[in-house]
């Protein structure tokens, strides 16, 4: 069977290498899925029947550091920043064939052969839509296992038995999951009865491993599809196990959905949003205490949560240490959780309410705390469009955190005045800062400690009538520029 597809130079360069030195090549893996699905592969995947030994004499700009003898080939004239949008073709992994022995630990083979055929590289691949290799040269598609097929279907199926692949390596029933959510493509049925007879063997499984399949998910398109069929698969008890606690606990009256589908909905808006790993997983986990902390009120006729805000930034913090985050993640989800109940009244909100919270999450924080506060709307089921309370909450957060209006903001303070111009302590220092505030106002640029030195001479010079005049034209331009600023901010949420 041939095919054509689009392949970069950089990676086509690669693989004519390997086929000029004697060897074959093949694209092969997630990569060649995705070329089948039209969408553009994150990383590149070669396969040949070279050794590492021998793939590195080929290339001399690679590297070689791990048991699985994949090799590291470096483009080096691309360069290592991120933002280059050619920055996934900087290295290129290459693979010899590999039949492997057999998997004692579930995570690993006890022995990996450098010397099979491709098919028995296809043979030991997680799915069916992962095993198919790709000649660039030729056009050859080599699918033994039905993976072409599998895309079209959009079918998640195991090469060969489920329970073969899952004894292999236990994180596959967790793959599975991730590239439904990432996907959108159904499990096959054997595949997914695989999933839940082998999903104990999770407990085999570092966390970090766990981890990274569980950030996929967050990170996909359909992260409450993902999270839900973890959880029918019995896969989320080794995950987030205090997420499940919110099935059918039930809410007061401001919710139409149990905490359960009111986390997951969250979750699912963020990722609608695109926002960033850490808003997400805040989003997923904000009212995870609520199941904890829920108690009857004979007096409100209602269920109450009360703390559930502190308590669940508690409860994070151990789930996400837990699971081996890095602290400043743990520290930046704990916190969100933990002050995503800000305010909830915007007629009692003060300024000063505002810069505590500005204060408590930080300012590179604080957006993303609304962005929680968002999501939490949406899985009340609220309608999605933004509220005025919302906008008046973006709005009094862009005005704490505004530099103010204020003599603060000159080049001289009150002691240098009183130092150049000999003045004593008197209304007499304030007026000559007003004054002068009031001319750098009109022009920015006399803003500078020699200028306003040698102004406050002149000004301290004048009589004390001129001199009162002067302040306090100074001070109703400053009070006037400050309530123009604090306009604008408000017309800009369309807020009062």
């Amino acid at each position: 069977m041939t095919k054509k597809f689009a392949i970069p130079r950089e990676i086509q360069s690669v693989t004519d290498t390997l086929e000029k030195a004697g060897f074959e090549s093949y694209l092969v893996g997630g990569c060649v899925r995705d070329l089948y699905r039209g969408v553009a592969p994150k990383d590149w995947d070669i396969t040949t029947n070279a050794s590492p030994e021998e793939i590195q004499k080929i290339f001399p700009h690679s590297f070689y550091e791990n048991d699985y003898g994949t090799v590291g080939v470096v483009n080096e004239e691309i360069s290592e920043d991120a933002s280059d949008p050619r920055a996934s073709l900087r290295v290129v992994e290459v693979t010899p064939y590999r039949k492997e022995g057999a998997y004692s630990d579930f995570r690993r083979p006890d022995k990996v052969h450098f010397h099979g055929s491709l098919h028995d590289d296809l043979l030991r691949r997680d799915f069916t839509m992962n095993a198919i290799a790709y000649n660039v040269s030729k056009g050859e598609i080599v699918d033994p296992h039905d993976g072409e097929g599998d895309i079209k279907r959009e079918l998640i199926k195991t090469v060969g038995k489920p329970e073969d692949r899952f004894h292999e390596d236990a994180l596959r029933v967790m793959r599975a999951v991730r590239f439904g959510a990432e996907l959108g493509f159904a499990i096959e049925k054997d595949t997914m009865d695989g999933v839940v007879k082998f999903a104990h063997r999770l407990e085999k499984i570092a966390s970090e491993r766990i981890r990274d399949e569980f950030i996929k998910i967050i990170l996909s398109r359909w992260p409450m599809n993902g999270i839900v069929l973890l959880h029918h698969t019995g896969v989320l008890r080794y995950v987030i196990p205090e997420l499940e606690a919110g099935i059918k606990c039930e809410q007061n009256g401001d919710h139409i959905y149990d905490v359960w589908e009111h986390n997951l909905r969250a979750a699912q808006r963020s990722a609608e949003r695109e926002w960033p790993l850490h808003v997400r997983m805040a989003a997923l986990l904000h009212d995870v205490a609520k199941p904890a902390t829920r108690k009857w009120s004979d007096e409100k006729k209602d269920w109450t949560f009360y703390g559930h805000d502190v308590v669940g930034g508690r409860m994070s913090a151990k789930i996400l240490e837990r699971l081996k985050f890095s602290g400043k993640f743990i520290e930046d989800v704990s916190s969100l959780v933990r002050h995503h109940l800000f305010f909830s009244d915007i007629e009692k909100i003060t300024l000063s309410a505002v810069r505590r919270i500005v204060a408590h999450v930080g300012p590179e924080l604080v957006w993303d705390l609304m962005n929680v506060r968002a999501c939490d709307r949406i899985g009340m089921g609220r309608p999605k469009e933004t509220p005025y309370r919302l906008r008046k909450y973006h709005s009094m957060i862009e005005e704490a955190m505004r530099a103010p209006v204020s003599v603060g903001m000159l080049k001289i303070d009150g002691a240098k005045i009183m130092n150049v111009t000999v003045e004593k302590p008197s209304p007499r220092i304030g007026w000559i800062l007003h004054a002068l505030f009031e001319e750098v106002l009109e022009n920015p640029e006399l803003n500078t400690e020699e200028y306003l030195a040698k102004r406050a001479k002149e000004l301290a010079a004048l009589p004390k009538e001129e001199l009162a005049k002067l302040g306090e034209v100074g001070k109703e331009k400053k009070d006037a520029k400050e309530q123009e600023e604090l306009d604008a901010i408000r017309k800009k949420y369309g807020v009062k």
